[in-house]
C-alpha cells in the first residue's frame, strides 16, 4: 500500500510494508511541559445532537470537584468551545509551545477558533491539514497539570477521530446520542470505531431526552419515546445521563455562561469519568 492511501490502522490491513506500526508505535508525545492525566474522547456518530454541550458540561462538573480540566476542540470545521466559555481573542505562545486559554474558573482549553484573526472566519480545509492542527493541539500545547483533558471530537467516523485515536492516548470516550429510532445504527459505528481502535467506552449519555412543562412538571417527549435502554443493552454501555431540553442551558451557552449551569443530570457521567482509571495503569 502506498504511503498516501495509508491510514496506519495496521490491525485492518494485511499489507506487510516496512512502515507497518502497532497502535502504540503511532501514538504522539505530548509538548514536553505538558502533563496529563486522563484523555476523554466525546464522540457522536452524527451532528447536533449536543456533544459540545456535554463535553463542556463535564469539564465543568469536575472542575468543581477540585480538578484542572482542559478541552482540546477537535471539531475545527465546527468549533463551539470558545463561545460557549465566553473565551474570545488568540491565544499566546513562545519557544516551548502554545499556551491554552483560560475560562473564567480556570478551565484550559484550546480551539481553532483561537488561531484566527477572525473566529467568525470559516475553517475551508482539507482532511490532512485538519488532521495535522488536531494532532498539534496534543503535541504543541503545554497542557499544564491538567487531571482530564476532554476532547471535543468531530461528528462521525472520518479522518479527525482516526487521528486522535491513533495519536493521543485517550483512556475512554462517551458517546452522546438522542432518542431517535435511527440513533441505534449511528451509536454502532462510534461503538464499533472505538473497539476496532481498542478505546474503552465509558458509556452513553442521551440529549434532548425530554422537555419539562414549566407549568406542571410533566416530561414530555418531544422526539417520541428513547431507544436508549434498548440501545445500551444491545452494545453493553453504560447509561451515564439522560439530558432535557432546557431552555435556560440554551440561554447560557449562547451568552458564554456554561459555568454557570448546575447540570444536575451528568453527576453520573462525571463519577464515571472521574473513577476511570488510565489505560497504562491498568
Amino acid at each position: 500500500m502506498s504511503e498516501e492511501n495509508c491510514n496506519h490502522n495496521c490491525s485492518s490491513c494485511g499489507e506487510d510494508c516496512p512502515s507497518r506500526k502497532s497502535p502504540a508505535d503511532l501514538i504522539e508525545k505530548p509538548n514536553p511541559l505538558s502533563h496529563v492525566g486522563k484523555v476523554i474522547g466525546v464522540v457522536s456518530g452524527k451532528g447536533g445532537v449536543g456533544k459540545s454541550l456535554v463535553t463542556s458540561l463535564l469539564a465543568v462538573l469536575l472542575n468543581r470537584r477540585g480538578l484542572h480540566t482542559g478541552v482540546l476542540d477537535a471539531d475545527v470545521t465546527g468549533p463551539s468551545i470558545p463561545k460557549v466559555f465566553g473565551v474570545h481573542g488568540k491565544v499566546q505562545g513562545n519557544d516551548h509551545g502554545i499556551f491554552p486559554a483560560k475560562t473564567k474558573t480556570g478551565i484550559d482549553i484550546i480551539s481553532v477558533n483561537l488561531l484566527l484573526d477572525d473566529e467568525s472566519a470559516p475553517v475551508v480545509w482539507r482532511g490532512p491539514l485538519i488532521g495535522n492542527i488536531v494532532k498539534q493541539f496534543w503535541t504543541d500545547v503545554i497542557w499544564d497539570k491538567v487531571d482530564c483533558l476532554f476532547v471535543d471530537m468531530p461528528p462521525g467516523t472520518g479522518d479527525v477521530p482516526l487521528t486522535v485515536f491513533q495519536s493521543v492516548p485517550v483512556d475512554g470516550i462517551v458517546v452522546v446520542t438522542s432518542p431517535q429510532e435511527l440513533v441505534s445504527l449511528i451509536v454502532s459505528k462510534a461503538v464499533n470505531m472505538a473497539k476496532m481502535m481498542n478505546i474503552p467506552i465509558v458509556g452513553i449519555v442521551e440529549n434532548m431526552s425530554y422537555v419539562k412543562c414549566p407549568d406542571c412538571g410533566k416530561e414530555i417527549k418531544v422526539f417520541g419515546e428513547s431507544h436508549l435502554d434498548e440501545t445500551a443493552e444491545k452494545y453493553d454501555l453504560n447509561i451515564l445521563g439522560r439530558l432535557p431540553i432546557d431552555p435556560d442551558v440554551a440561554r447560557k451557552c449562547d451568552a458564554g455562561l456554561v459555568e454557570n449551569i448546575e447540570a444536575p443530570w451528568l453527576k453520573q457521567a462525571a463519577d464515571a469519568v472521574q473513577n476511570l482509571k488510565r489505560k497504562d495503569s491498568k
